[in-house]
């Protein structure tokens, strides 16, 4: 089934080249000329991915990515016509999943919607499905759902990515390079301020959860799994 993206821009122009270069690509197109209109598109049909721009009136793109992550881990690729580190980073901190500058190519953006899709979907050469398990920790990868205790997490795409690498290599110390390939395939540069982000979120779903110790520090090298069992 061909992915369905949401573009959500005031530009006309740019709504009418990004649609352009998905349809071209296979997917289904829907539009949005504000955020509201876009969040009230949401409500009503689930995209697979938003493509966000950051700086619309009224509800800019950022204000728009924090309600739709209150109710949903759906990819989003913000846009933005400016290129500081600052934008980037608070982008992907509150949720984004990467992020392009304007002007930008056609080709680069329909490749990182695939990369992207990838990632999340597990499309192309994926390994099959499986639940990786630790303590009360798991993690159902074909389904993209973490639970503690039965409990399910609420994690982001990001956050399900990460928890997957730890899971998978449990005694292993992850240094923040690593977490950042686990979590964005290197496509983005991102800050060792972003991974330490996603790590809090992490660990703050788990405590509310009833587990307090799931990622330990390695002071000067990175992180690790902890125990995961309830109560801890």
């Amino acid at each position: 089934m061909a992915a369905r993206i949401l573009i959500v821009d005031d530009d006309p122009h740019i709504r009418d080249v990004i649609a352009f270069a998905l349809e071209k690509a296979g997917m289904t197109i829907a539009v949005a000329r504000d955020g509201a209109e876009a969040l009230a598109r949401l409500a009503r049909k689930p995209s697979d991915l938003v493509i966000l721009d950051v700086g619309m009136p009224e509800i800019d793109g950022l204000e728009v990515c924090r309600r739709i992550r209150r109710t949903s881990d759906v990819p989003i690729l913000f846009l933005s016509a400016r290129d500081e580190e600052i934008d980037r980073v608070l982008g992907l901190e509150m949720g984004g999943d990467d992020y392009v500058t304007k002007p930008f190519s056609p080709r680069e953006l329909v490749a990182r919607v695939n990369g992207i899709l990838r990632r999340v979907r597990g499309r192309g050469e994926a390994p099959p499905p499986a639940v990786l398990a630790r303590g009360a920790l798991t993690l159902d990868v074909a389904a993209h759902q973490a639970a503690f205790a039965g409990r399910p997490l609420a994690l982001t795409a990001i956050e399900l990515a990460i928890l997957g690498a730890l899971l998978r290599r449990p005694a292993q110390v992850f240094t923040r390079d690593h977490i950042l390939d686990a979590a964005y395939g290197g496509a983005v540069h991102v800050s060792d301020r972003t991974i330490d982000s996603h790590i809090r979120n992490i660990r703050a779903k788990l405590v509310e959860a009833g587990c307090a110790g799931a990622i330990e520090t390695v002071h000067g090298v990175g992180f690790r799994l902890g125990r995961c069992e309830a109560g801890a």
